[in-house]
């Protein structure tokens, strides 16, 4: 090849070199992540976006066809019906308990009486004793310790007396109840009543998960009888195992059929409380320990609410206040909303 055919062949591989690391370098620079990829590069999922927290309300918006791909069914709940009976469960105790402690009690309180008296002689035959002997040693020293060791005896039989009456005071507390415990030490009309079967005592439980305050009286019958007044005495101090629900005890008069180990049932009226609303289970989801339902709040708005559900509606669900008056709540696919809520937030793995 000629020294010109040379030259000219340098001066084209030159340029196709060039050429080639011009591509190289903007095809590394094309490919090279910018700023505005941060988030792709980390793997964050950039969907529209759905959830947001208004007044620390959540928010969810979903599409209509994002609705029925998810089997949403929103619906208005019924109102709760006025309560204002409530119906429990009695048990006529037997007051045989109550009559061995009144028993005790009245030996324990007679040994208490009988300990002063036994102490105020003693006493005054020490103090004697203590004058004659210091009055030109009357008695001998050995009179004036006998004397004086009757009365430590004395006095100690009087401590032991009342640990005991107190002892059984405690037991009846604990067993019955400070009103019923309390009218035992005082002797009150209450427990006599009890002890002579002049009344009975009844234990009214009420239904799992109903929580009111007791009324001062309440009404039973027995076998289609007439109407029995039961009268508030105070709550119980155990529950019925079999029942599980919060029980309180009345006074019944005797007669009518009234006898130990009858069951009664027994309508309690209650004041009307709020109404509110009846949520029905299926419009409940669960999330760190509260129970939350959804309100449609437009055609593509959710919002999630708390809800309390310490008032179990008698056909199932929650009964709810608080809710708008108009609510249109979620009754079919809420763990759905709730699936797609915290979809939206999540990132995607590499």
């Amino acid at each position: 090849m000629s020294g010109g055919g040379r030259l000219a062949w340098r001066r084209f591989a030159g340029l196709a070199i060039a050429l080639l690391v011009t591509a190289v370098v903007t095809l590394g620079v094309l490919a090279t992540p910018g700023r505005g990829d941060d988030d792709d590069a980390e793997g964050v999922v950039h969907a529209p976006m759905r959830v947001t927290v208004k007044n620390g309300v959540t928010v969810l918006t979903l599409s209509a066809a994002d609705q029925h791909n998810d089997g949403i069914m929103t619906g208005k709940p019924v109102a709760a019906p006025a309560q204002t009976e409530t119906e429990g469960y009695g048990s006529v105790l037997d007051a045989a308990g109550l009559t061995e402690l009144s028993n005790r009690y009245l030996v324990a309180e007679s040994a208490v009486q009988t300990a002063e008296a036994k102490l105020a002689v003693s006493r005054a035959a020490y103090q004697r004793a203590k004058i004659l002997h210091g009055d030109r040693q009357n008695i001998s020293t050995a009179e004036l310790q006998a004397a004086a060791g009757a009365f430590a005896v004395d006095k100690a039989e009087l401590a032991a007396a009342h640990s005991r009456l107190a002892t059984v005071a405690a037991s009846a507390r604990q067993d019955w109840g400070n009103v019923i415990g309390g009218a035992l030490v005082d002797h009150a009309p209450l427990v006599a009543d009890l002890v002579e079967r002049q009344a009975y005592l009844v234990k009214v439980t009420l239904p799992p998960g109903i929580s009111i305050a007791a009324p001062a009286t309440a009404t039973t019958r027995i076998d289609g009888g007439p109407e029995i007044r039961l009268d508030f005495v105070s709550p119980a101090t155990s529950i019925d195992p079999r029942l599980q629900g919060v029980s309180y005890f009345y006074r019944a008069a005797a007669g009518d059929g009234m006898l130990p180990g009858l069951r009664l049932d027994v309508s309690l009226k209650t004041r009307p409380a709020e109404r509110g609303v009846i949520v029905p289970e299926g419009a409940v989801v669960w999330l760190q320990g509260r129970a939350w339902t959804y309100l449609r709040t437009g055609p593509t708005r959710f919002e999630r609410r708390g809800i309390a559900t310490d008032r179990p509606g008698l056909g199932g669900g929650y009964i709810v206040t608080g809710l708008p008056p108009d609510a249109e709540i979620v009754v079919r696919g809420t763990q759905m909303l709730l699936s797609e809520e915290f979809r939206s937030q999540a990132p995607i793995e590499d």
